[in-house]
């Protein structure tokens, strides 16, 4: 067994390294130069830490390690690092694949320029076209590095033709987009279809000695700004490129006017949102807690595996039921009420939707915890607080309710923290409508983590990505120190003990 156990280990750390040799010629082959001696480092260290006799209780911990790095310690740092750059759609790569992208991008047909048909063919790892000039009737053999003269059409020996059931494939596909082949000292040939190509310019040109983006008909310096290069009236080309810019998402939270205005309203509904759901969510699930807890109360386990029904479902299942049974017109709530609210499509009446589907989601998981709570409370101090001639309520408030919160006031902290960033909550029922007048972003019912959810994806003006993650870090802070906070005032409780 012990030797069977060597052989699986060896076996596995072979097919490891196999593995990470295999992703590191990979990624030194793409000069990923970083990533790759991080995975020589990491299977080194894997090595020797299954290998050596001195790091036996290591290995116990390293499998929870790598995946505490890979999915929470990675994500975080990634977070943090973006907020500080402008990082969006359009400022996604590096300034030298953006340079390269925006010649290659911005060319123009030339004015009775040359047409050509072409076929493709190829030999081993080469692609190459066989061009019929239409303007001349010359033929050539058109390689990404320039034009070779041919006598006819024919395939030269060695050479292969591609048929064009197999030019649909992707990978000819995109070797033809990305074609571009010099046909004079200012013009290239650039694909059109699977069997034409035409005589094309360049409109722009970087200039390594200024270190200047130049376009060429009228020789204009492109100016250089915030990861982009623009023209002097104001005009941005496009793609930019990443570009650190410290604290300056963190400032158009305060300065931005698009992105301020909403952003102070969706935070007070934010914590409007988090502390109604836990309040009310809290009380009816003490409530009937309170209720079921009487021993007066007959069929107790049934009433509570009913109760508890909703917690079972699937959330995001209930909270798109309840999107069709909140409807206008068809919703079964207003036609049972014989009513017409516009439960999702009023900001006022959203609001009140997006609580009452938190109630029903929530009160459940209140119900159990303070159901919980209420029978470690030992009788015998409700039975001294009556002997003394105490009520009921008094007994309740003074007694049950202060050692009640000393056990549950850590879940109702975790409570408001879940609920201060319940995104399905919000997106799934309402999508975070209906929208602001003044807000091409933010609806009336977004909290702030389905605000950011849109300024990533959703802004209208392409993905913000550092905006977003700079508002995800704020966040952040806003429930830490909301939690710390509650946490302090807790201990007072606990002195109760």
């Amino acid at each position: 067994m012990k030797l069977q156990g060597i052989v699986s280990k060896l076996l596995l750390l072979f097919l490891l390294n196999g593995t990470s040799l295999w992703a590191a010629l990979t990624l030194f082959s793409l000069e990923n130069y970083g990533p790759m001696a991080l995975l020589l480092i990491t299977t080194g260290l894997i090595d020797y830490i299954y290998l050596s006799k001195r790091t036996r209780a290591s290995r116990w911990l390293l499998p929870g390690t790598i995946l505490l790095i890979i999915f929470q310690i990675y994500p975080v740092l990634y977070t943090a690092v973006t907020a500080f750059t402008n990082y969006s759609t359009g400022h996604s790569i590096t300034r030298e694949e953006a340079i390269e992208g925006l010649i290659e991008q911005n060319t123009n047909l030339v004015e009775d320029g040359a047409q050509f048909e072409f076929k493709v063919i190829e030999s081993g790892d080469r692609r190459a076209l066989i061009t019929t000039n239409l303007k001349d009737g010359t033929f050539a053999l058109a390689e990404p590095d320039g034009f070779s003269a041919l006598e006819s059409a024919a395939i030269p020996e060695g050479w292969q033709l591609i048929d064009e059931d197999r030019l649909r494939e992707a990978d000819y596909q995109s070797w033809l987009t990305k074609l571009r082949i010099p046909f004079s000292e200012s013009t290239i040939l650039k694909v059109e279809s699977f069997n034409t190509a035409a005589e094309y310019q360049y409109l722009l040109r970087y200039d390594a000695g200024l270190n200047k983006m130049i376009d060429i008909a009228t020789g204009e310096a492109l100016v250089e700004k915030e990861g982009a290069f623009y023209y002097l009236d104001g005009t941005e080309m496009e793609p930019g490129w990443r570009i650190w810019v410290g604290f300056g998402n963190f400032t158009d939270v305060v300065t931005n006017d698009r992105v301020r205005g909403p952003f102070f309203r969706v935070l007070i509904w934010t914590f409007a949102y988090a502390l109604l759901s836990v309040l009310t969510t809290f009380i009816l699930g003490l409530l009937l807690a309170t209720t079921l807890n009487s021993p007066r109360i007959r069929g107790q386990r049934v009433l509570r595996s009913l109760l508890i029904i909703p917690y079972a479902i699937p959330g995001f299942l209930s909270i798109l039921i309840w999107a069709g049974l909140l409807n206008d017109d068809f919703g079964m709530v207003n036609r049972a009420l014989g009513t017409s609210i516009p439960w999702l499509f009023d900001a006022e009446w959203a609001k009140v939707s997006t609580i009452l589907v938190n109630l029903w989601l929530g009160f459940p998981y209140m119900f159990l915890v303070t159901t919980g709570a209420l029978q470690s409370i030992p009788a015998e101090l409700s039975e001294a607080a009556e002997v003394d001639g105490a009520t009921p309520r008094q007994a309740f408030a003074k007694i049950k309710l202060p050692l009640l919160l000393v056990t549950v006031a850590p879940l109702l902290i975790g409570s408001f923290a879940y609920n201060f960033n319940n995104f399905g909550g919000i997106y799934l029922l309402t999508g975070g409508g209906p929208a602001m007048n003044d807000s091409d972003v933010a609806g009336a019912t977004d909290i702030l983590i389905s605000y950011t959810y849109k300024l990533a994806f959703a802004s209208g003006k392409g993905a913000q990505y550092g905006l977003a993650t700079a508002v995800s870090i704020i966040i952040f802070f806003i429930v830490a120190s909301v939690s710390a906070i509650s946490f302090r005032r807790t201990r007072a409780l606990e002195n109760i003990n």
